[in-house]
């Protein structure tokens, strides 16, 4: 087989074999051999693996088309070996079970869920080329998708981005429905490329802003619905600046951040055989890994089938409780959040001064000037479920979260650069890494949720679940016990010195439970008052 043959192959199955052999001895080439079976992508009842399917696009991609040699999404079925550089300032851990590379596992995940993937790195690192191969496993052509691509510049108008009026409707015309729009092709696209989106001006953001989130275009009154899409944007850093300063809601509405890592010089005779043999691999992907709209749409619903077990959402819900609360910024219990700090004009900094009595280095919600937004919850729950349907497993694991979460907050979680936690000196690069650092906090927090026990003593959570039985067939007695024991868990919280971050959502959680059980009772009092008139 010659090198052209073999880049227009795909990875035979299985790519991720259920049953493992005997540990064979490691082998540096085994690292850049892929997966290998045959092309059969059947289950055994005769169904589309659809699975399997995106694990050989993967694969392709891996093997053939981007050259990235790092796995920086890692798992292990045995504890991994770690390897100590330059007096241990350096670590390298080498992973136990088939990891990734989030440079392409992550795009490929939002291409399948049509979410939202921004790409930052310097130039000629190979974002552009990424988005372009997403576009081509979407079915389009390689001319489709070029042309289709929104390059970034000051002087794009929100006409050059979505189209323009036809200038005979616009001297014709008796009245602004009357004006026909010739509309950008790029809207009606299953996958949308924004190259350089910090470089769009501020008005023409907003509009674009419109397309991501609402998934229509406006232009003089018309209107232009726009299908579910994956988006791809790409910045040459992850300040959002650029020309200029990216609006915030804009930046919020994107799903996960990938960084675009350095070329591996060891890899440049691979660059060396492309160029002596005029191949290019966007003009080659195999048409076994290209997704037609059915597939895409039966792979989400597959990915809704996996379950995420309770015990993983509560340790998710204990992690994300650890940043809103901010007591100085309010007197009112609902609203000493960061979000009520920052709507107010007040300077963060100054309130996080007030907030005594409190370790400001273990306590992780310090690092942050914010918490999370609902859309980072979808997101999240989205894409762990994503790359457990891409491993072929149908639950959730652990691992799963541990590695999605840092991508998706990557945008989301803004530091607290004064906070003393980064002034240590084994801290330092966590102000840069933002993966690590988001990592870093996720184990913070799973440390403390083990050392309080809370996989046995959930009291809040057991309470939450009994409510949302339902209150039918509830009796007086049980309400009024209920709301005791809502009552003596409110005055053993009370009774500690300090209010951590964990507990404010319970807090909330408690009185919200208060108020549903007291207003049953009423109800269930003055029923029994109005049955016996």
């Amino acid at each position: 087989m010659n090198f052209t043959q073999k880049i227009s192959s795909v990875s035979q199955s299985p790519t991720m074999p259920k049953t493992f052999s005997k540990r064979k001895k490691f082998d540096i080439a085994d690292l850049y051999s892929g997966p290998i079976a045959t092309n059969d992508v059947k289950k055994e009842d005769g169904n589309i693996d659809y699975s399997e399917k995106i694990r050989k696009a993967y694969f392709w991609i891996t093997n053939n088309a981007i050259i990235t040699p790092f796995y920086d999404i890692e798992y292990n079925v045995l504890p991994s070996a770690e390897y100590f550089f330059s007096n241990g300032k350096s670590k390298v851990t080498i992973p136990t079970d088939q990891s990734y590379s989030s440079f392409v596992l992550l795009p490929l995940l939002t291409l399948i869920t049509k979410k939202k993937c921004l790409f930052i790195g310097g130039p000629g690192r190979g974002k552009t080329a990424s988005a372009i191969l997403m576009g081509i496993l979407a079915g389009y052509s390689l001319t489709e998708v070029k042309r289709a691509i929104q390059h970034g510049q000051p002087q794009m108008t929100i006409s050059d981005l979505l189209g323009n009026p036809l200038p005979s409707d616009l001297i014709n015309a008796q009245s602004m429905e009357n004006i026909r729009i010739a509309w950008r092709k790029w809207l009606g696209m299953k996958v949308k490329i924004i190259d350089e989106y910090n470089r769009i001006p501020t008005r023409t953001q907003s509009a674009l802003l419109t397309v991501m989130a609402d998934n229509y275009a406006e232009l003089l009154d018309q209107i232009y619905q726009c299908p579910d899409s994956a988006w791809y944007l790409t910045a040459n850093d992850d300040a959002g600046g650029g020309t200029y300063q990216v609006i915030e809601a804009l930046r919020d509405r994107i799903d996960v951040v990938v960084r675009a890592l350095h070329f591996n010089s060891r890899f440049l005779k691979n660059l060396l055989i492309r160029i002596e043999n005029n191949i290019k691999p966007e003009e080659m992907a195999p048409k076994e890994i290209v997704f037609n709209d059915d597939e895409i749409d039966a792979i989400n619903k597959e990915i809704m089938e996996v379950e995420l077990p309770n015990d993983l959402l509560r340790r998710l819900e204990f992690f994300a409780s650890q940043f809103e609360l901010l007591e100085s910024a309010a007197f009112s219990f609902e609203y000493k959040t960061k979000d009520n700090a920052k709507v107010s004009g007040v300077e963060l900094s100054e309130l996080f001064n007030d907030e005594t009595g409190k370790d400001k280095i273990k306590e992780i919600g310090f690092q942050t000037k914010n918490g999370f937004s609902v859309r980072a919850y979808f997101t999240i729950l989205t894409f762990v479920k994503a790359i457990a349907y891409f491993r072929g497993e149908k639950k959730v694991s652990f691992e799963d979260v541990r590695n999605i979460i840092p991508f998706v907050l990557h945008d989301k979680l803004i530091q607290d650069k004064d906070n003393p936690f980064f002034g240590l000196s084994e801290n330092s690069s966590y102000k840069v890494d933002y993966v690590s650092w988001i990592r870093k906090l996720f184990d913070l927090s799973n440390a403390e949720y083990d050392k309080l026990g809370l996989d046995k003593n959930d009291t809040v959570g057991d309470l939450l679940t009994e409510f949302e039985k339902g209150l039918s067939g509830v009796t007086e007695k049980e309400a009024s016990k209920k709301i005791v024991e809502i009552e003596k868990l409110l005055t053993k919280y009370s009774s500690q010195n300090k209010l951590y971050a964990h507990l404010y959502d319970d807090i909330l959680t408690l009185k919200y439970l208060h108020q549903r059980y007291s207003n049953y009772l009423r109800w269930l009092e003055w029923s029994s008052r109005d049955s016996n008139k």
